[in-house]
């Protein structure tokens, strides 16, 4: 009994080390990742949103008064220049009244020219030979006064002689009196009133013919801009209202994409910023600039509004399409990137990367700067030349073995590789 108990316990030792033996010798286990190189470039920060393209320029054309359409000079498509006559509307009506007010207007010119140049000048005249006439039959009644005064005195001549004298000289003073009042009336009141109602007349007859012209040429419709007509709703014959759109014209050579951006991201933003604009069914995206940073909030959606200017001489874009922007923001220089893959977060919400050292993975906490879409700027905690985890480190523990596998390598294998590998499975 004594010689199985030991024989069952050498067995069990055996074992027990035969166990040991095969633990000690099995390798470390090894997790497959992939890693790239934390290296130095530039990189610049691109704002995107999304957009709709409108033309540089456009004028919705309204007639100021209501006529029927005579005749439509332009059709849809048409590409017309500043000024161009677009349409005609009946105007007899207008024109006959323009007629009016110039026969009004001649009128009252040449009642300012006959009281300028006849009527005033002659009352004025009159009065002043009134006033020599008066003034001088004054003057021959005083001399003729003194001398019957002289002789009264002498005795040659009786007093009823005298006494006509006196009346003849109180006449002559009483006629020059009114005339130096009406010579000076003339003067200060009759040719300066006269003159300012001639000329009033003839202003107010002018204000009417030109209100009569001005009603003439709103019956001719003219573009007030270089553009193509993208829209013309009306008939020959048709009404025309007044203040609804009778002919839309459109500057299309540039067309402006229009986007509503968050605060934060047109912050970075400036004016002159270099864009690509990118539309749909157009193969590459559009080159533009910045022309626009609202320098207000939008009311309603709190976010700001950014134009883009792109060109269009071939007319190949049409305003109205969606498209998407990309905007050039701020450019770092000599700054160390790495896909942005390799971020992580912790519980606490740190900023993490796991960097490849001596084969394993560690943990390394850093700060981040700019974005560009799979690219991501390190400001610290990272240097140039590290590796770092882009797939694969989701789960590992810190210090757990690695083994880095190229991206080059999975790109150049077969199809079907892995179905391969199953099948021998």
């Amino acid at each position: 009994m004594t010689k199985q108990l030991t024989l069952v316990c050498v067995a069990s030792l055996a074992l027990l080390f035969a166990a040991c033996n095969k633990a000690e010798k099995e390798p470390t286990p090894e997790v497959e990742v992939q890693a790239e190189t934390a290296a130095k470039g530039e990189i610049t920060q691109h704002v995107e949103g999304d957009a709709v393209l409108f033309p540089l320029d456009q004028a919705a054309i309204t007639p100021k008064i209501s006529s029927p359409v005579a005749k439509f000079l332009v059709q849809r498509g048409a590409r017309v220049k500043r000024g161009q006559l677009l349409a005609r509307l009946e105007n007899r009506d207008v024109a006959g009244a323009a007629e009016d007010a110039k026969g009004g207007y001649q009128q009252a010119r040449s009642a300012y020219l006959t009281a300028t140049r006849a009527s005033v000048p002659e009352d004025f005249q009159k009065a002043e030979l009134d006033f020599e006439q008066a003034k001088t039959n004054l003057d021959v009644q005083q001399k003729i006064f003194d001398a019957r005064q002289e002789l009264f005195k002498q005795g040659a001549i009786p007093g009823r002689d005298l006494d006509t004298a006196r009346l003849n000289l109180v006449q002559a003073q009483s006629q020059f009196n009114q005339a130096n009042k009406h010579l000076e009336s003339a003067k200060a009141v009759t040719r300066e009133e006269a003159i300012k109602n001639a000329q009033g007349q003839l202003q107010s007859a002018h204000g009417k013919l030109e209100n009569a012209t001005a009603a003439v040429t709103y019956t001719e419709i003219r573009s007030p801009i270089d553009g193509v007509v993208t829209d013309r709703p009306f008939f020959e014959g048709e009404m025309a209202a007044a203040g609804t759109p009778l002919i839309t014209v459109m500057e299309t050579t540039s067309l402006v994409a229009k986007a509503h951006l968050p605060q934060g991201d047109a912050q970075a933003l400036k004016v002159g910023a270099v864009a690509n604009v990118t539309i749909a069914g157009v193969e590459k995206p559009v080159e533009g600039k910045v022309t626009l940073v609202s320098p207000a909030l939008d009311p309603g959606s709190t976010t700001v509004e950014v134009w883009v200017k792109i060109d269009n001489k071939k007319g190949e874009l049409k305003p109205g399409t969606a498209a998407r922007i990309a905007i050039a923001a701020q450019t770092a220089q000599d700054a160390i990137v790495i896909p942005a893959s390799a971020i992580l977060k912790d519980d606490a919400g740190k900023t993490m990367v796991m960097v490849v050292e001596n084969s394993a993975a560690k943990k390394r906490e850093v700060s981040t700067g700019i974005k560009d879409g799979d690219d991501i700027q390190i400001v610290s905690g990272l240097k140039a030349g590290e590796q770092v985890i882009t797939s694969g480190s989701y789960g590992l523990e810190d210090g757990t073995k690695v083994k880095v596998a190229a991206a080059e390598d999975k790109k150049d294998e077969p199809a079907g590789a892995d179905k391969k590998s199953g099948d021998k499975e």
